[in-house]
């Protein structure tokens, strides 16, 4: 009997840790968290926007999975530019919405900051094997084996609650209970989904308990998890950025500690 082979790591970013993945997307979100301003968040963007094109992602790849963060950054904006902070001269007000300086500073800031911190996210984390991340997390980071492997279980799950709500959907449609309201399908089908989900997570708890992956004992890893010079690159990649952003931003006089 053949065994299907794991598809092969071509792209420079495959072959990088997703530990550092992770560890350079959260210095890029630790630094610009600590401001609201603009500058920092477009420079920042900027220089991504540019290191994106070594992703290796195509353009449609590249709209598609970060599509999402596309629509909540100007959402977030105009809310801010409507509820913001009112100081400097006023455009327009109607109720509690006031349109000023101070508000179209802070809505333009939180839209590029939002687009600054999410689209390195998802790029970086759309090419992580979540077995990948379970191993690094396990040996690297140095994190209990039962979190990790807990985790990476769930993570298993996701492809079979999507199948499940397709299956669901089309077996109350075959008994001719799925034409009814849209709300009331919505959340029959939702608590059955919730129903089928806690069996399943009880069968699959007692089966790795049965399988030893409770133990205290510390386990081994059947793959070894490497952290080099790529993954080392990646997050000096990620600091050179982030010290830029500051760097600009506290010489153009726009930096504004949220603490301060």
């Amino acid at each position: 009997m053949s065994v299907a082979l794991p598809p092969r790591k071509t792209r420079a970013i495959d072959r990088i840790n997703p530990v550092a993945k992770l560890a350079a997307a959260l210095l890029l979100a630790a630094v610009l968290v600590l401001t609201i301003d603009w500058v920092s968040a477009a420079v920042a963007l900027g220089f991504e926007l540019v290191l994106f094109m070594w992703a290796g992602l195509s353009l449609r790849v590249f709209l598609w999975r970060t599509a999402l963060v596309w629509l909540a950054a100007p959402s977030t904006g105009i809310t801010t530019l409507l509820y913001g902070q009112a100081s400097g001269k006023e455009y327009w007000s109607f109720g509690l919405v006031h349109v000023t300086d101070g508000s179209v500073d802070l809505a333009l800031a939180t839209t590029l900051r939002v687009l600054a911190i999410g689209l390195p996210a998802v790029v970086l984390f759309i090419t992580v094997d979540p077995t990948d991340l379970a191993d690094g997390l396990g040996q690297i980071v140095k994190l209990p084996a039962r979190f990790v492997l807990g985790g990476l279980a769930g993570m298993r799950m996701v492809g079979l609650f999507i199948e499940d709500w397709r299956a669901l959907g089309l077996a109350r449609r075959a008994r001719g209970i799925a034409d009814g309201a849209t709300l009331r399908r919505l959340g029959n089908q939702t608590f059955a989904l919730l129903v089928l989900s806690i069996r399943r997570g009880s069968k699959l708890a007692t089966a790795m308990e049965a399988r030893g992956f409770g133990s205290p004992i510390e386990r081994t890893w059947a793959r070894r998890s490497t952290f080099g010079n790529r993954e080392w690159t990646l997050i000096g990649i990620g600091l050179c950025v982030a010290v830029l952003a500051v760097t600009i931003s506290v010489g153009t006089g726009s930096w504004n500690f949220v603490f301060a």
